[in-house]
């Protein structure tokens, strides 16, 4: 009898931090290439979930969504997801945790399901950068 013995390959995901903000971020899939720069225009597929209630307020995957394209460290979108972005690589999948404070804040976006002091917590995809 011939023994195989499988191997595995483990990936440990990480908590990273940016420097001055409270915002981590974990790499889920490395990408290719270079990384998202202040200034650029970025493509991405997002998934919004509230931390505290798992609550999904938003999905660029949901029928009649398309991924979203932003202008990239220059304060165009929500202050975690603008710093929590930039170095993200073409085909990189990336999750972001952020902090009310550099979220929505102590209003929350009622309209979208977030609450006051939300936590959101952001899957997102690389898809493009221009």
């Amino acid at each position: 009898v011939k023994q195989q013995k499988a191997f595995v390959k483990y990936q440990r995901i990480v908590d990273m931090s940016i420097d001055g903000y409270a915002t981590t971020y974990q790499i889920l899939k490395e990408g290719d290439g270079p990384g998202i720069a202040k200034g650029q225009k970025a493509t991405v597929h997002a998934l919004g979930v509230v931390q505290q209630t798992g609550k999904k307020f938003w999905s660029t995957r949901d029928p009649g969504q398309t991924p979203f394209s932003y202008q990239a460290g220059v304060g165009k979108v929500i202050t975690g997801w603008d710093q929590g972005c930039l170095g993200m690589k073409v085909g990189e999948s990336r999750k972001l945790v952020i902090p009310a404070e550099e979220g929505y804040g102590a209003n929350g976006f009622p309209a979208w399901g977030i609450p006051p002091g939300g936590i959101l917590e952001f899957t997102l995809e690389c898809l493009e950068i221009q």
